[in-house]
């Protein structure tokens, strides 16, 4: 008897229930390359074995860096048949993120595009071992000292088989980075029986059957792309089309190509699409359906209209999944939904005690279901207490809730800057920036975008003596951080605003928004110019 893959208990067990349904199913279109479930499953087993002949098995993190391709899948499913935990990483890290992420998570190999293998040269990383290189280095590249370099060729080949370990609901499936506030970023710890959760409701809001074909263009080391695009298609015998990059003026296009009946997004991507010329065409596409977050309120039923596409907006975090959803049937134009049934959901003060409806109040969630969301923050005991305080999840995020349920988001209690669907660490920024020798204090914080959410900028004080080049500063910030974080405002200050603990209040930076003293240095990195 043949098993259901919506019953199956860990994302290994979905993979072989999917390859008993069908092993000719083309889980994914990458550009011109199919990838069907029975060759996701071969692959996944040799690199799987490739892991337990290099000693590496239940419970060992295993790194990935690599961007949206057919090897990042088996790679990532092989690391799970291995019993590994997968700590994706960010394509865009280097430095003290990427050095911090591999070190603390301690992983022993990582999976890698050529192209990032300098990064890691210029770290210091006891615990690996092991490099497995996905395309040809470079001439004369740098590679991490006393560490193999493997040819990826060499996992995909057979190895000797072995027994692989059962694994359970309960079991570490992956550890994803997001960012820190106050700190740095921390590890989510989250269960097999957490990634099926959310692709299974997913799943059940978007109503996805076997002839559905999904579109995403965001990466595989988001649980976006993760759970609710590629786990979402290989449960229901969907397919899924890849993309590595985001192109407007292609976007609709992309959807005739191929076939595309729904397409996840945020907000930053439905503003975009919405100012491209219109088209006698733009509702001429399969597309029915899109499932994100973040779209303007204004924006919702103008998209709607235009393109003929009914969006599901809800909210979510990597740490717990959706949490609150607008479905086909229960929806309000401008709101996150209402509360999903498998989480306790509600609004608190700053002393956790739950607000009026009507009143603003930080979304709180305990869940009603096991493995609901995450275990906690790998090796951060503390931060954990501090978000399960009072025995309910802390999110960070505020919103009030209208007399028919409804929860409308309001902003962020934490530090962090949000630019074009990227959580940037205003904490991690600012150590970068500060570190630059003409700095002698900052702050980075976000200013309302044209295109939704925020851009970054930083207000910074010179060092004495020290005559301060932004275009050097923002040099040797493109060197360190995530090209998303690079800041485009800049705002040189005699000083930066404290309250009476000598605290920087970023509040009052962000009320005054973008000066006339403020120098823009546009989204391409153009040449620095005054606002005002």
């Amino acid at each position: 008897m043949k098993t259901d893959p919506i019953e199956a208990t860990s994302l290994p067990a979905v993979l072989d229930a999917a390859h008993e349904r069908d092993p000719g199913q083309v889980l994914l279109r990458c550009g011109a390359r199919p990838l069907t479930v029975g060759e996701l499953r071969a692959q996944c087993d040799n690199v799987a074995a490739a892991l337990h002949e290099w000693g590496l098995g239940r419970g060992d993190r295993c790194a990935l860096m690599m961007k949206n391709s057919p090897e990042f899948v088996a790679v990532w499913f092989g690391i799970l048949r291995a019993g590994g935990i997968e700590v994706p990483v960010h394509s865009a890290h280097r430095g003290p993120l990427l050095r911090h992420i591999l070190g603390e998570t301690e992983a022993e190999v990582i999976f890698c595009d050529a192209e990032f293998v300098p990064r890691l040269a210029e770290l210091e990383l006891p615990r690996l071992r092991r490099v497995v290189v996905n395309g040809p280095l470079a001439e004369g590249a740098a590679t991490p000292a006393g560490v193999a370099m493997v040819e990826l060729a060499e996992a995909f080949a057979e190895h000797p088989s072995f027994e692989a370990p059962v694994l359970s609901a309960r079991d570490p499936s992956s550890i994803l980075y997001t960012s820190g506030t106050t700190g740095l970023s921390k590890g989510v710890v989250l269960s097999q029986g957490a990634n099926l959760r959310l692709a299974h409701a997913n799943i059940e809001l978007m109503e996805y059957t076997a002839e559905d074909v999904l579109y995403t263009a965001f990466p595989l080391f988001h649980v976006n792309a993760k759970f609710t695009s590629l786990t979402s298609s290989l449960i229901t015998g969907a397919t899924l089309v890849l993309d590595d990059s985001f192109s407007a003026s292609r976007f609709w296009d992309r959807m005739r190509e191929e076939g595309v009946t729904s397409f996840n997004y945020m907000g930053g991507l439905l503003t975009i699409l919405a100012r491209q010329p219109e088209r006698e065409d733009d509702r001429d596409h399969s597309v029915t359906r899109a499932y994100g977050a973040a779209c303007p309120g204004e924006l919702w039923e103008p998209f709607e209209e235009r393109f003929g596409v009914r969006l599901h907006e809800h909210f979510g975090m990597t740490e717990i999944g959706i949490a609150s959803q607008n479905t086909r049937t229960s929806r309000r134009i401008g709101s996150i939904g209402r509360p999903v049934p498998y989480f306790e959901l509600r609004l608190a003060d700053d002393e956790d005690r739950e607000v009026a409806v009507g009143e603003v109040g930080e979304i709180q969630v305990r869940p009603n279901e096991p493995e609901s969301m995450m275990i906690e923050y790998w090796h951060r005991p503390d931060a954990t207490a501090e978000a399960f305080r009072n025995l309910w999840f802390h999110t960070g995020d505020r919103a009030r809730l209208d007399a028919d349920g409804f929860l409308h988001y309001h902003d962020r209690l934490t530090d962090s800057i949000r630019r074009r669907g990227e959580n940037i660490s205003s904490f991690e920024l600012e150590g970068i920036v500060g570190s630059y020798e003409g700095v002698l204090e900052c702050a980075a914080y976000g200013v309302p975008s044209e295109l939704g959410e925020d851009e970054v900028m930083v207000a910074v004080v010179a060092a004495p003596q020290s005559r301060l080049e932004v275009e050097a500063m923002i040099a040797f910030c493109e060197e360190r951080v995530s090209r998303f974080a690079i800041p485009r405002y800049v705002r040189v200050m005699e000083a930066l605003p404290r309250n009476a603990s000598q605290r920087i209040t970023k509040f009052r930076l962000r009320e005054e928004g973008v000066t006339a003293d403020t120098i823009d240095l546009g989204d391409g990195r153009a040449t620095p110019s005054r606002v005002g």
